[in-house]
């Protein structure tokens, strides 16, 4: 009865050997699909705010230098890791300097407002984006003078450009901070026609820029 059994058994063991080998035969091999990695899209429109410090790029008595804030607005187009761009903003400032004693005799200049209109290219790494910057930048700059309590001043607007590079983090969703280093070179205007003639040639201003901001995209 053992003998039967044992060759019963092994039997079926045979017989199901290469079925089992003929079933794995043929299911065919499939690979795991790979996991997705989520990618940021830089895309759209954004609004933002900013501020920062600049001074003019030159040393001594009478450097304009000081603080500013505003707002920002701009639009990208993505494709793959190529970000361009295109961003304009716009700040209040106190960017000044006072040379003399005054009320006795001195003569200040301070830029009030100041703007940009750049175009941007960056290159992406997913959240963080490393762009170059440059384009049309404008000043509001008024220069006045006082002798014995008696003050003159004029206002002029100041064309020129800016050029520099910033980098730009996605911290959240729709959420980003950036810093970026700006020079800003206005041309010469003339002050005082009207009171000194032939008036008074502020040559060019030019600056050294940093600023922080944060940005929302739609």
């Amino acid at each position: 009865m053992k003998k039967i059994l044992l060759m019963t058994t092994g039997l079926m063991a045979l017989g199901m050997a290469p079925a089992g080998a003929a079933d794995l035969a043929a299911r065919p091999y499939t690979k795991a699909p790979a996991v997705a990695v989520a990618i940021n899209n830089w895309s759209g429109f954004y609004l933002g705010a900013m501020g920062g410090y600049a001074q003019e790029n030159s040393s001594g008595i009478g450097t304009l230098k000081g603080g500013f804030a505003g707002g920002t607005a701009g639009y990208n187009w993505q494709t793959g890791n190529l970000v361009l761009g295109i961003e304009a903003d716009a700040a209040w400032s106190d960017i000044g300097a006072t040379v003399g004693i005054p009320p006795l005799a001195a003569v200040s200049d301070k830029i009030r407002d100041t703007g940009t209109v750049r175009g941007r290219i960056g290159y992406a790494f997913d959240q963080v984006l490393l762009y170059g910057t440059g384009g049309y930048a404008w000043a509001d700059n008024r220069l006045s003078a006082t002798v014995l309590g008696l003050t003159v001043a004029e206002s002029r607007f100041h064309s020129g450009w800016a050029a520099g590079a910033g980098v730009e983090v996605m911290f959240a969703p729709k959420w980003s901070v950036k810093a970026e280093y700006l020079y800003k070179s206005f041309e010469s205007q003339t002050y005082f026609t009207g009171f000194i003639p032939p008036g008074f040639a502020t040559g060019k201003l030019n600056l050294n820029s940093v600023q922080v901001g944060v940005n929302y995209h739609f």
